[in-house]
């Protein structure tokens, strides 16, 4: 009970602290907030160090504290090797993408598409590509802590929703993006601090990291360098490479929550350092949250809380296991939800930024009503869109709740979206013969095709595709003693009454659910089970061929003769 009480204490200690925070950003920043305030950091107002944690924890959120490392306990180390993609992927965005539009002056990122093609179609598509993506990933983000949340403290997935997007539009209306970022960077080392405390605790437990190692082994958790070809394949080294280095090209080169933080900073030199120091601390993050997985699975190899039935999903592991072996530490649960919620909180209130942002800039200054507006009204239009974000991101983590882990419900929805962003990207840097007409119809039709993708995979009854998992070291002592046992008064007879289920029984527990193949003669049965990893790609690839053909095709009918120039179009005034 005294521990309980602790963990609450700490819970909204931490949540006070988050206040805290914003007011103090709100106190030592300008007296009157600008909207140049607001959409940015003001130049030198935050540390290399709270930005590269930030840029970090914007890409990989909370998944990397509670979603990698049951993916890793389930599934085994596949997606660790997206690894891969990412690190690839910032030496391509630093070379290649912010040469181009780190000093045109602009807003909205979006805005360089529309310079290039003089088009605002172009540039609407890519920021509703761009709105669309960042509302279902927010629902993954506002989703992730309620897990932990309906463990541990038994609160209902509504509740924790509604109560995480009300103080994020509480926080949006009073901050900006460099009380995001200093959140952000408070929140991630907080995080890392209980991943480590939770490794090192873990390896006695374990006995040693190398007995982590061996035990992970040889239950077949550690299968790295696969090179299976076959794209129905739910991940292998082919897929998460390159999947990932498309999704996160996308994300760090067309991703206005991103390049809001590249323009942050004092000059281009700086944003090439932070780029730089971000992949070791990427790696280091990304597999900090694995190497937990390692350890929880070893504690647990012989007697799997799920089979059991204590948890019922996949990433209620983590809240289990601290609830289970840190019950000595009074607060130490409390820290871990607090800091899941606040990350879950920072990371939506920095996104609501750069949405709403985007919106007022693409779409909503358009409207006769609205041109005109002084900068101060400007601002407070901004502020009323991300409200209006804020109770859509609920509504899309309620959806969010219904899925099968929060890293396939990430994967996808980033997949899906990636390729055409990214796609019109590569249009308007690389092909100079392209044009408005192009553009548009390359992305419009890599929406259509992933869209198409996606509903017919739905169609296919899919079992999730989890690693076997073991209960035969299971007795009365494997879990703490304040854990309520679910077996009768004796292990034995617990024992004799699992036995005496039927076979098939015991086998939809333990074993890996069958999937039924489908017939290799069935064109679209195959297109429905492609991986989802590699929707980026298609989707990319799709955008820039349409593109390309539509632009000659248009170019010879018009005789259109496109000037190119690497920054783009001087904007029409």
């Amino acid at each position: 009970m005294q521990s309980i009480i602790f963990d609450y204490a700490v819970f909204l200690l931490l949540i006070g602290l988050s206040f805290a925070v914003l007011i103090y950003s709100k106190i030592s920043g300008p007296k009157e907030q600008t909207k140049a305030d607001y959409v940015f950091a003001s130049k030198g107002s935050v540390s290399m160090g709270a930005m590269l944690l930030s840029i970090a924890r914007g890409f990989l959120g909370v998944k990397v504290f509670l979603g990698y490392p049951s993916e890793f306990y389930y599934r085994g180390s596949g997606m660790w090797e997206t690894l891969y993609g990412m690190s690839l992927a910032f030496p391509l965005v630093l070379y290649f993408f912010l040469p181009v539009y780190f000093n045109l002056g602009i807003t909205s990122v979006y805005q360089y598409l529309d310079m290039r093609f003089k088009s605002r179609l172009v540039r609407r598509l890519a920021s509703g590509t761009y709105f669309i993506r960042s509302i279902l990933n927010l629902g993954v983000t506002v989703f992730t802590p309620c897990v932990a949340l309906k463990t541990v403290m038994g609160l209902p997935y509504w509740f924790s929703i509604i109560l995480i997007t009300s103080i994020a539009i509480v926080f949006t209306l009073l901050g900006g993006l460099r009380s995001a970022i200093l959140a952000d960077a408070v929140q991630s080392l907080v995080m890392i601090g209980c991943s480590i405390v939770i490794i090192i605790h873990g390896f006695f437990i374990a006995k040693g990291p190398l007995n982590v190692f061996e035990v992970t082994k040889e239950r077949d958790r550690l299968d790295f360098f696969n090179f299976n070809m076959d794209p129905t394949l739910r991940v292998s080294t082919v897929s998460a490479t390159l999947g990932q280095l498309f999704m996160s090209l996308s994300m760090f080169g067309c991703q206005q929550n991103f390049v809001q933080r590249y323009f942050s900073m004092d000059s281009q030199k700086q944003v090439e350092k932070a780029l730089w120091l971000t992949i070791p601390l990427m790696i280091f993050l990304f597999s900090l949250s694995w190497i937990v997985g390692m350890v929880i699975f070893t504690v647990y190899a012989d007697c799997d809380p799920r089979a059991l039935g204590y948890i019922s999903e996949i990433d209620e592991i983590i809240p289990f296991y601290i609830e289970d072996r840190f019950y000595f530490l009074p607060g130490f649960m409390g820290l871990v939800l607090a800091s899941l919620f606040n990350s879950g909180l920072s990371i939506l209130v920095s996104n609501l930024n750069s949405i709403s942002t985007v919106a007022w800039e693409d779409f909503v200054s358009q409207i006769p009503i609205f041109k005109g507006a002084t900068e101060k009204n400007q601002l407070w239009c901004i502020k009323s869109i991300s409200v209006i974000t804020g109770f859509i991101v609920m509504g899309v983590a309620f959806i969010v709740a219904q899925s099968s882990g929060v890293i396939d419900a990430s994967q996808l929805m980033t997949s899906a979206t990636s390729g055409p962003l990214l796609g019109v990207f590569v249009l308007a840097m690389f092909f100079p013969s392209t044009n408005w007409k192009g553009a548009a119809a390359g992305m419009i039709s890599s929406h259509l095709m992933t869209l198409f993708i996606v509903l017919g995979s739905l169609s296919i009854a899919k079992e999730p595709n989890y690693l076997p998992v073991s209960t035969e070291g299971c007795t009365n002592t494997t879990f703490s003693p304040h854990i309520e046992p679910i077996f009768d008064i004796q292990y034995n007879q617990y024992k004799m009454s699992f036995l005496n289920k039927t076979h098939d029984d015991i086998s939809s527990v333990l074993s890996t659910p069958e999937v039924e193949s489908s017939s290799t003669d069935d064109i679209l049965t195959m297109l429905y089970s492609i991986t989802y990893m590699y929707y980026s790609l298609l989707g990319t690839f799709v955008t820039v061929f349409v593109g390309v053909i539509v632009s000659y095709m248009t170019a010879i009918r018009t005789g259109d003769d496109i000037q190119y120039h690497p920054l783009g179009y001087e904007p029409i005034l």
